[in-house]
C-alpha cells in the first residue's frame, strides 16, 4: 500500500489562517478531501495521513469525522493540549476512534527550551499509554531540545516532520546534519521526506538541491524509519504534487522496489499502525 503520509485540508478564512500569508496565495482557499483523491489517484497513492493545521479540539474532531467519511484518509495526526490537567480523560476519548493515530503540537512556534517542560514532556509520556504517536514539528535551532524530549520517552514513538526544516535555500547543513545523525541513533525515531520544497528557494529550486540532506535522512534513518509526505497543499506554493513527488522517487530510484516501498508505504503503516 502506498501512502502519503503528511497532508492537510482546510476551508480557508484568513483569520484562522494568518499563517497563509500573501505570499502564498496560492493556497488561501479550500482544500478538503474531494480535491486531494485524484491526485492520489493519479499517482498510484492509496491513502494518506492527514496531519493537524489548527490547535483545537475541535479539529481534531473534525478531521477525525472526514476520515471516518472517506476511506482514502488512513489516519488522523491530531492536536490534544499536552499540558492540560485533563489529558488522560481526553485520551480516553480519543483512543475510542480507530483512525485518530497519534498528535502533534506546532512546537516550531514555541520558545527553544518548550520541550524540556517538565509537564509538557509527561504528556507526551502519556500518550504512549494508549499507543498514540507524536510527531515532532521543529526547526533545526529546536532539535538539541527534540533530543532531550526523546530520551525522556523511551516508550514513544516519534516521527520527525519535513526533515526539521533544513536550511535548504542557504545550502547550510552541517549542525543540522550532526543533530539528525543522533537522532537516527535512536530506535523509537522516525523521519518523514516531506515539506522539503517549501524550506528551498521557491521559485529557483532544483531536484539536485534536496539530495545532500535526503543523503543526510538516509544514512541516520536508514530505510526502515524514513515515511514519505507531501505535505500538500502547502507544498503548492513551491511545487506541483508531481513535482515534490518527483524530487523524493528520483533520489530513491537507487534503492530496490521493496526497500522504495517501505518508504513509500509500508513504514508509514507500521508507524502509524494503519
Amino acid at each position: 500500500m502506498k501512502i502519503d503520509a503528511h497532508q492537510h485540508f482546510w476551508n480557508y478564512d484568513s483569520e484562522n489562517y494568518s499563517w497563509i500569508d500573501n505570499s502564498m496565495s496560492k493556497i488561501q482557499k479550500d482544500f478538503l478531501p474531494a480535491d486531494l483523491k485524484p491526485i492520489l489517484d493519479k499517482n498510484q497513492i492509496d491513502g494518506c495521513v492527514l496531519v493537524q493545521v489548527n490547535q483545537t479540539e475541535d479539529e481534531t474532531t473534525y478531521f477525525n469525522s472526514l476520515a471516518e467519511q472517506n476511506d482514502f484518509i488512513k489516519g488522523v495526526v491530531g492536536w490534544t493540549d499536552l499540558l492540560s490537567k485533563d489529558l488522560t480523560a481526553h485520551l480516553e476519548d480519543y483512543s475510542k476512534y480507530p483512525k485518530i493515530k497519534g498528535f502533534r503540537h506546532i512546537v516550531q512556534g514555541e520558545p527553544v527550551g518548550f520541550m524540556q517542560n517538565p509537564d509538557f514532556v509527561a504528556g507526551v509520556q502519556e500518550l504512549a499509554k494508549y499507543n498514540f504517536t507524536y510527531d515532532i514539528l521543529i526547526y533545526p535551532t529546536q532539535l538539541k531540545d527534540a533530543k532531550y524530549l526523546i530520551k525522556q520517552c523511551p516508550d514513544n514513538k516519534f516521527i520527525i516532520d519535513h526533515l526539521a526544516k533544513p536550511y535548504i535555500k542557504e545550502q547550510k547543513i552541517s549542525q543540522w546534519g550532526n543533530y539528525m545523525q543522533k537522532l537516527g541513533e535512536m530506535p523509537n525515531v522516525y523521519c518523514k521526506i516531506s515539506g522539503m520544497v517549501t524550506e528551498a528557494d521557491w521559485q529557483n529550486w532544483k531536484k539536485e538541491d534536496f539530495y545532500i540532506y535526503l543523503d543526510v535522512a538516509l544514512n541516520s534513518f536508514g530505510i526502515d524509519r524514513l515515511v514519505y509526505g507531501s505535505d500538500w497543499p502547502v507544498c503548492l506554493v513551491a511545487a506541483e504534487y508531481e513535482e515534490q513527488l518527483d524530487i523524493v522517487k528520483s533520489y530513491f530510484q537507487k534503492l530496490s522496489l521493496t526497500e522504495q516501498d517501505k518508504i513509500f508505504g509500508g513504514n508509514a503503516v507500521r508507524f502509524y499502525r494503519l
